[in-house]
């Protein structure tokens, strides 16, 4: 008789496991279409990074600049792609999380402990830079609108800011977010016209200088290590696109990569359109004169800077949200299945708030946006984003050596090796001169 009782045992696990997936925010509604994929993806690619975009072009100049964006463009649609494929590339199964096609490729222990803490840094780490972006392009309204009014400090607006998602982040799954995701991507290309719009119509400034920032040879390197990681935490979508495309329904006849790889490729074109006008134009209009956010060195007209900080804030409103849903999904997968609590939404309440409590406090505690971008830019952003995907497929596909596929993949991983090494050492420069001026809790 024991057969039958561990089969209903058995049995009773995978609904239990089932119900609990359907409560799980990744993988509770399937029902996507392939225009939300576009929209999430644009909202978690065009961060505010595109602003420091012609500063990143001014510390590599413009062979170098134009160059790093073009190829960063390339490399990481490929590895995009890649991880498209990847997704359903076991019949009958889909790999809704990063980990999971990393524990597929590395094995169980291993996968987890090599993509979890990358992913949790660049998700984390994104959503603290946005707390503080947030609350910086909030302050910059409120200074814009009311120039004779008394100065606040910037811990408010960060709680302000902070406030909207202890609301937001209790709505449950990537399909009841994708209404702030479209009105967040539909900013980004706002404001991103807004930016270099603005810099064509004030035009190339009179004593405007495209040589190095830096006064000595090592300041140039390092700034040129510093902008290596701006600009490769312009291209951050990957950390949440397997879960993403886990929105989307699938079939054999229409497997989910299909609908997923259209709404990257319309993606990539608005990333294109946002990214490339904004750094080039900025940097021609201001050259070297730029500031590490191009909406600052736009001073008027006033009402349309206003709006642009506005559209910031929006926008950023969303990309938090993306990059959370993940983070929000890992903590209550722990919570439910290793320590057993119930599913439901004091759970949900208590678990989600803590985690806006804890980017909120960070965010107070250290503001300085630029160098924090920079540091874990490299760290985190250039494994996850260019050369983590390519791993997984010599691994797991196996291409001929010297094959095109082959070359391809070791490229990027040279690339991305190289840009994790360098990019930190620039920022944590950058973060160090900051601190000297710097005291907690402004």
């Amino acid at each position: 008789m024991g057969g039958e009782d561990d089969r209903g045992h058995e049995h009773e696990k995978c609904e239990k496991d089932k119900s609990i997936d359907d409560w799980l925010p990744i993988t509770s509604s399937r029902n996507a279409k392939w225009w939300y994929s576009a929209f999430h993806n644009v909202t978690a690619m065009v961060g505010a990074g595109v602003l420091s975009l012609p500063y990143a072009m001014a510390e590599l100049g413009w062979g170098p600049g134009i160059a790093v964006l073009v190829i960063s463009w390339v490399v990481t649609l490929y590895t995009l792609w890649q991880m498209v494929e990847m997704h359903e590339m076991v019949p009958g199964k889909r790999f809704d999380r990063y980990h999971e096609l990393g524990q597929h490729a590395f094995g169980d222990k291993l996968g987890l402990w090599i993509v979890v803490p990358q992913q949790l840094v660049v998700e984390v780490g994104v959503d603290i830079v946005y707390m503080v972006t947030g609350g910086k392009s909030l302050k910059k309204l409120h200074d814009v609108v009311c120039p004779d009014c008394k100065s606040i400090k910037l811990s408010y607006f960060i709680v302000i800011f902070a406030s909207v998602h202890f609301v937001l982040s209790q709505l449950p799954n990537f399909n009841s977010i994708s209404g702030v995701s479209l009105a967040a991507a539909v900013m980004s290309l706002s404001y991103s016209t807004i930016a270099w719009t603005t810099s064509v119509s004030k035009g190339k400034q009179p004593h405007v200088d495209y040589g190095s920032m830096a006064s000595t040879t090592s300041g140039a390197v390092f700034d040129f290590f510093s902008a290596l990681g701006d600009v490769a935490f312009a291209y951050a979508g990957h950390n949440v696109v397997l879960e993403i495309q886990a929105t989307i329904p699938t079939s054999p006849e229409k497997p989910s990569k299909k609908a997923m790889w259209k709404g990257v490729v319309v993606a990539y074109i608005i990333v294109a359109l946002c990214y490339f006008p904004v750094a080039l134009i900025g940097y021609w209009a201001f050259g070297n004169a730029v500031d590490d956010n191009i909406l600052i060195t736009l001073e008027k007209p006033r009402w349309l800077i206003a709006t642009a900080n506005m559209f910031v804030v929006i926008h950023v409103i969303g990309s938090y949200q993306i990059y959370a849903m993940p983070v929000f999904d890992m903590i209550e997968t722990v919570l439910v299945k290793k320590l057993h609590f119930p599913p439901g939404l004091a759970l949900r309440l208590i678990a989600r708030s803590v985690y806006v409590a804890f980017t909120m406090i960070v965010a107070i505690t250290i503001p300085f946006f630029g160098g924090l971008l920079g540091f874990f830019g490299g760290f985190a952003f250039a494994p996850t984003t260019y050369f983590l995907p390519c791993i997984m497929w010599l691994a797991i596909y196996k291409p001929k050596r010297f094959s095109l596929s082959w070359f391809t993949n070791w490229i990027c991983i040279i690339l991305g090796v190289l840009l994790m090494i360098l990019s930190p050492i620039g920022g944590l420069r950058s973060i160090i001169l900051s601190a000297k001026s710097y005291k907690f809790f402004s």
